[in-house]
């Protein structure tokens, strides 16, 4: 260390000086941000208890489309039952999911089953 000193005038001292504070203080600062950055993840339909208790059976497909929207999943082997979805993850916060599974006869809803957490 001694031997850079040597080298280097009074002047250049102090800008070093005053570099290494600043760039210390602009490191301390970056701190108080939460690093990396982690957005909410958001998928599938919204499924609340006020739109679960809007559908009653009788209803039409049309009808639940137009409450819930489009299932999630529609199974090709088995066209009468739906499947509704709903999960959010936010950064620093558990997990929620929300399910639901509709079944319907001759197009017309004939019952709900609804998973925990609605």
């Amino acid at each position: 260390m001694r031997i850079i000193t040597n080298w280097l005038r009074f002047d250049e001292k102090i800008l070093l000086v005053l570099c290494g504070l600043t760039g210390g203080i602009f490191l301390t600062g970056c701190a108080s941000f939460s690093f990396p950055y982690r957005p909410d993840i958001q998928q599938g339909n919204i499924i609340t208890s006020e739109t679960i208790a809007r559908l009653h059976p009788g209803m039409s497909q049309h009808e639940v489309i137009f409450l819930l929207g489009s299932p999630l999943l529609r199974d090709p082997f088995h066209p009468e039952r739906w499947d509704y979805f709903y999960s959010l993850k936010t950064a620093g916060t558990k997990l929620v999911q929300r399910r639901a599974t509709l079944y319907f006869h001759d197009q017309q809803l004939e019952r709900i089953i609804i998973g925990p957490g609605i």
